[in-house]
């Protein structure tokens, strides 16, 4: 049995490519640089912001970066630019969890990156077993290890866990570790051809996708 499904923010559970490329920008502004292109944003698409930063905008200073990235963060998600969960996504989370699913997330970003998707009144709350993310896992993805934390937290096998993400970086990570691994295609941003190099057990188009496909890898007779 599948017992836990593991989920990625950025691009899974999210669509947020586009709006992080403009709050990015935004940032860049704040502090006196210019705008990075977007295929420079795309080429980067799914490391960890700090790291990324110096690659989207070359001689950056990321503590200045850092510094002003969360107020503007704030703006984004009070005006719901970013980090909506679609009700059908929420209905897809309550699908799984019907099913005896536990519902975890892990993502690379930081600890102020998630903190509004932990507040009491958001939509996720009572939908989720635990959150991990740079700030409570010793490693980040592609890193197999970053599933250390969860895997020792749960007791749980990694082949009764399952990791739904969007890139090529989140199935390496979730291969190392021995889940399974479904890729989100939904964004747009990847393509079937960029997880050539690992093994993917499920492409689905749409996150909602997700319900039919986990019960499918469980019973694959059915």
């Amino acid at each position: 049995m599948i017992r836990a499904v593991v989920i990625d923010v950025d691009d899974t559970l999210c669509l947020t490519e586009a709006a992080c490329f403009e709050l990015e920008n935004e940032v860049l502004a704040c502090i006196g640089r210019e705008p990075m292109s977007r295929d420079v944003h795309l080429s980067t698409w799914g490391q960890p912001l700090l790291e990324a930063m110096p690659l989207r905008s070359p001689g950056i200073d990321v503590e200045a970066f850092a510094a002003a990235y969360p107020a503007v963060l704030r703006r984004y998600v009070a005006a719901g630019r970013l980090d909506v969960v679609a009700q059908e996504n929420l209905q897809a989370l309550d699908a799984l969890a019907a099913a005896g699913r536990s519902l975890m997330l892990l993502t690379s970003r930081t600890e102020a990156e998630v903190e509004h998707l932990l507040a009491p009144d958001h939509a996720l709350t009572g939908r989720l077993a635990a959150v991990y993310h740079a700030g409570n896992m010793r490693y980040g993805k592609p890193d197999a290890r970053a599933f250390d934390e969860l895997l020792a937290a749960t007791g749980l096998d990694p082949h009764h866990c399952l990791y739904v993400g969007d890139s090529p970086g989140d199935a390496h990570a979730a291969n190392g570790a021995g889940l399974r691994f479904i890729a989100c295609m939904q964004s747009g941003v990847r393509r079937r051809a960029d997880f050539a190099a690992h093994r993917v057990d499920a492409f689905i188009d749409t996150f909602p996708q997700m319900v039919e496909a986990v019960a499918r890898l469980e019973n694959p007779r059915s």
